[in-house]
């Protein structure tokens, strides 16, 4: 019965290896390698720490003296009964062994190349979503960085709209002095007009007064007089 136990146990080892590596490979970035050889064995299945452990207390002979004598106690005594079912254990024990030594060699290489080849997929997934996610940090920062153009552009437009309203606020302000500069020119030019207008006026009011005032004897007079100056001006440029 022991050594069914153990048969079954070795005959699950192979496929219980096989789930270890795989989760595993799941779990971490890298597959884990083999990165050393595994402890050292004899007979097959006894560790070597099994044997240095005697070597101490018993010597080289010693391991192999108290496996025989375990052997021999436990048969003796018919604790370890050999029936029918020891030879049948024998007999898949070895088949086992075989199977082991011939087959085991190719199924791990099989085993490993199914393996890196999942570890492939999976390494080609989480590759194209770290490429994914670093294109949308990207498409972020592209984003941020048009966000903070449109804050500039919206500052560009506010300051445009102010030179707008400045530039219509002066305009209006120039129009509204033009308006008042023609209005003063127009009452200044007014009171020129007027200022002529009487002038000329009381120039003729005073020439038609002086006029109508002189009598035709001193308008006669007045003229023999200009005519006795010119005379009198002619014999003096002679």
């Amino acid at each position: 019965m022991l050594s069914r136990a153990a048969l079954l146990a070795a005959a699950k080892k192979p496929t219980a290896l096989v789930l270890a590596r795989g989760s595993a490979s799941a779990t971490g970035s890298d597959r884990p390698v083999r990165a050393e050889q595994p402890g050292k064995v004899r007979l097959g299945f006894l560790p070597e720490e099994w044997f240095t452990f005697f070597y101490n207390k018993t010597g080289v002979t010693g391991p192999y003296v108290f496996g025989a004598g375990l052997i021999t106690y436990l048969c003796s005594k018919e604790i370890y009964v050999m029936e029918h079912e020891y030879y049948n254990g024998l007999s898949l024990a070895i088949m086992v062994i075989y199977a082991v030594k011939k087959f085991g060699p190719s199924v791990a290489a099989y085993c490993d190349k199914e393996i890196d080849k999942i570890e492939g997929e999976w390494k080609a997934d989480r590759e194209e979503n770290i490429t994914q996610l670093n294109q949308a940090i990207e498409d972020e920062k592209k984003e941020q960085w048009r966000a903070d153009g449109q804050t500039l552009l919206m500052q560009a437009k506010k300051e445009n709209v102010a030179l707008q309203l400045e530039a219509a606020y002066r305009e209006r302000a120039m129009n509204a002095y033009r308006e008042v500069k023609k209005r003063l020119d127009y009452q200044v030019e007014r009171q020129n007009i007027d200022r002529r207008v009487s002038q000329k006026h009381m120039v003729d009011w005073i020439v038609n007064n002086v006029v109508k005032s002189i009598t035709p004897d001193q308008e006669k007079e007045t003229l023999n007089r200009c005519i006795a100056d010119l005379g009198a001006l002619a014999a003096r440029s002679k």
